[in-house]
């Protein structure tokens, strides 16, 4: 099948590298906006064309959406005289929004998935080799889309050498939430503090591999990750609410000087690693 990709960036690129490699698309087609990302593409050999909305269109028989989730809404106008057989999926990070949001003339068409996977990095040049192998892969809502689209986003994620979890866009929003959106909001939080309190040469000096380990992710696009934040608003909410009761309590036992209960607190803690 001819597959197309809309954002050729650490997602998008990296896919199109991932169905070239193991030989799951007769052709990939691209589209991006910017001069700068075309260039960009065009020099890594990204895709073997980039081309524009309505080319990409009739051509494809898949068309991923991996771009922000607000801009996979302002598109689907776009996408409304699809045919009937072309799937349409989008790798986003939340997907309730999303799937609140597709157009009922594409909704059978309309494939909603989050591979669990990525980086810090963005742009077509954080595209990188085996990004997607042995990660997970959550589908949502299938029951809204035909057999002939879900199975053929399966059998995508299934060829790139996935894992595959389904359940509703609800659950997965919670669940990424925790997993993933709340350790951002701490990155970015914990970066915010200490550059507020030290100069950039103590930064440089003393910064040790916790502190650069826990910050890393803060290097992330803020771009991509206001608009993750703002779609899946109310769990980010209830989860300040409780990773804030978490610092109280450490606050608590250091105050009182409580060691041996911190110490048991750390050392549930621990036990994270052991279903890691």
């Amino acid at each position: 099948m001819n597959i197309g990709i809309v954002g050729l960036g650490l997602m998008g690129g990296s896919l199109a590298k991932a169905v070239k490699k193991y030989g799951i698309a007769k052709k990939v087609y691209g589209y991006a906006r910017s001069e700068k990302s075309k260039k960009e593409i065009q020099e890594l050999n990204l895709v073997d064309e980039l081309v524009d909305i309505q080319t990409l269109k009739n051509s494809c028989d898949l068309i991923v959406l991996a771009i922000p989730v607000d801009n996979i809404i302002s598109f689907l106008p776009n996408l409304l005289d699809i045919d009937k057989n072309t799937t349409i999926m989008d790798i986003g990070s939340t997907k309730e929004f999303i799937v609140k949001n597709i157009p009922s003339q594409i909704k059978e068409n309309f494939v909603a998935a989050h591979p669990m996977c990525g980086s810090e990095k963005f742009g077509p040049k954080a595209s990188i080799d085996n990004l997607y192998e042995g990660k997970t892969a959550v589908l949502c809502d299938l029951e809204n889309n035909t057999e002939l689209h879900k199975n053929r986003a399966i059998k995508v994620f299934q060829d790139i050498g996935m894992r595959l979890v389904f359940m509703d866009s609800h659950n997965h929003d919670v669940h990424a939430c925790y997993m993933s959106h709340l350790p951002h909001a701490i990155s970015y939080s914990l970066a915010n503090t200490v550059m507020n309190h030290e100069d950039p040469k103590s930064i440089i000096a003393l910064a040790a591999g916790g502190f650069t380990d826990m910050s890393r992710i803060a290097k992330s696009s803020p771009n991509m990750w206001t608009d993750i934040f703002k779609q899946n608003r109310e769990n980010l909410l209830d989860s300040i609410d409780l990773f804030e009761e978490h610092m109280k309590k450490v606050r608590s036992m250091v105050e009182k000087e409580e060691y041996e209960k911190l110490e048991e607190w750390m050392k549930k803690a621990n036990t994270l690693h052991e279903i890691l």
